[in-house]
């Protein structure tokens, strides 16, 4: 696929912003990035849902990315929110509720599937 040099200056200056911001660019934006037609709308839109417009504060975004990428198993996910999440002002404390929301979240959503599982396993009606 041919690349349009308009998508390759706009994909430079964002991966600038991104190194600029947090000191190094992640895997995922350098992986993406050699596909500028799709780095640039991924790129925008996660922009727009951690830093734009909206009722949540840029500390509850984070803190709730924190929680999610905790729940998901995020390992890298995690580092990067947490830094973000104490860079908009969270505490070591908000950080650790953070993840532990996720974290119970992440138990109770196997307990669920697993759970439901034994109990029709053994006829159990619930």
């Amino acid at each position: 696929m041919q690349e349009d040099p308009k998508e390759r200056e706009i994909t430079d200056k964002i991966l600038n912003a991104i190194e600029k911001q947090f000191g190094f660019i992640p895997v995922v934006n350098q992986v993406l990035s050699e596909r500028p037609d799709l780095f640039i709308p991924s790129a925008n839109l996660g922009k727009a849902v951690m830093e734009g417009r909206g009722e949540l504060d840029k500390k509850t975004r984070y803190l709730a990315a924190v929680s999610a990428a905790s729940a998901l198993g995020g390992q890298h996910c995690v580092k990067v929110q947490m830094h973000h999440a104490a860079q908009a002002g969270a505490t070591r404390d908000e950080i650790l509720e953070s993840i532990l929301i996720g974290s119970y979240m992440a138990m109770t959503r196997a307990q669920s599937y697993a759970l439901r599982e034994y109990a029709e396993m053994f006829d159990d009606e619930k």
